[in-house]
């Protein structure tokens, strides 16, 4: 257990980073630096050591804030999270998307290269490997589709991000650990992700849109499970230096089964349509977890249908109206 530090955690206001903030936030000192794009921390305003933490408003864009929030706070540890994501923002925004993955990492890792770092975690992804993902380890080369495609803007952009934060671990011996989640969902999520799309749709008894035939194939993750194996990453030794890829091989299944599922969980009378991509897209990205497994002792606890019905539960009792 992560005790008595001081914490910095970019984009700890969105989904991940306010779940890890709410497992941190009783025993640390912590800092959230969020623009409140997505803001999730909205809804879990009396959780224990929540009223404690400090928050700063603003961009990882903006050197100077940074700079200063850091200097003065002098994190120990740091969770860099804050990013562009979501297949919006790749189509729409693609520059900006380049920018605040890459420029952005790089405002933040200048901020605390000169500090006692003690572990600075970086938040990846599983679209640096590309169009097609299947039991790639964390040392297999990566690639990505046609350039011309803003599909893989994202990928690119996080791919570069993480180049830097490893060179900056070789030239100032920053203590690094690079995490790459595939497909996470649970209570929390806002914003993109088709979970929670297909969730709050079929509670409210709305379409449920599945693009091509349905048949891509995902492997879904329960949002506690990626934070337990981030917790133990940012402790243990043997993790320094290392990238590790972190989802949920079990929960493999194909997004028109999927959309079936939550409609059976959640007793809802929507129905499926079929859309046509709007662009390209992954049809199998399931991971490989072995090294995980081994080093951070990685045992996913929470099984897709038992995460779906936590999910629906946490949707359904907060009357969530973010835009769909």
């Amino acid at each position: 257990m992560i005790k008595n530090k001081r914490i910095l955690i970019t984009g700890g206001a969105g989904f991940i980073g306010s779940t890890l903030v709410r497992k941190l936030a009783a025993n640390n000192d912590i800092v959230v630096y969020d623009n409140l794009r997505r803001d999730a921390m909205k809804y879990f305003p009396k959780e224990n050591g929540i009223s404690d933490v400090n928050f700063v408003k603003g961009d990882i864009l903006d050197a100077n804030l940074l700079r200063g929030v850091t200097s003065f706070f002098k994190p120990q540890i740091v969770f860099h999270l804050a990013a562009m994501a979501g297949v919006t923002d790749y189509y729409r925004q693609p520059t900006k998307t380049m920018e605040v993955n890459a420029v952005g990492t790089y405002n933040v890792l200048q901020s605390v290269k000169d500090l006692p770092i003690e572990r600075f975690i970086y938040f990846s992804t599983s679209e640096v490997y590309g169009p097609t993902v299947f039991g790639v380890k964390e040392d297999a080369p990566t690639a990505q589709g046609e350039l011309k495609q803003m599909r893989w803007c994202y990928g690119i952009s996080k791919l570069a991000g993480e180049s830097l934060v490893f060179s900056y671990s070789q030239e100032f011996k920053l203590p690094l650990t690079s995490i790459r989640p595939f497909n996470i969902y649970g209570p929390g999520q806002v914003g993109e992700g088709a979970i929670q799309i297909f969730i709050r749709k079929a509670l409210s008894n709305l379409p449920i849109e599945v693009t091509g035939n349905g048949n891509q194939i995902r492997a879904w993750c329960y949002i506690d499970d990626l934070v337990s194996a981030t917790l133990t990453a940012a402790q243990e030794k043997k993790a320094l230096g290392e990238i590790f890829n972190v989802g949920n091989p079990e929960g493999t299944v194909t997004i028109l089964s999927l959309a079936k599922i939550i409609i059976r969980l959640s007793n809802s009378k929507s129905k499926i349509s079929f859309v046509p991509h709007k662009g390209v897209d992954i049809d199998l990205r399931v991971p490989n977890v072995q090294k995980a497994e081994e080093i951070l002792r990685y045992q996913p606890k929470v099984d897709l249908e038992s995460g779906l019905l936590k999910s629906i539960a946490w949707y359904r009792d907060n009357n969530i109206k973010e835009p769909l």
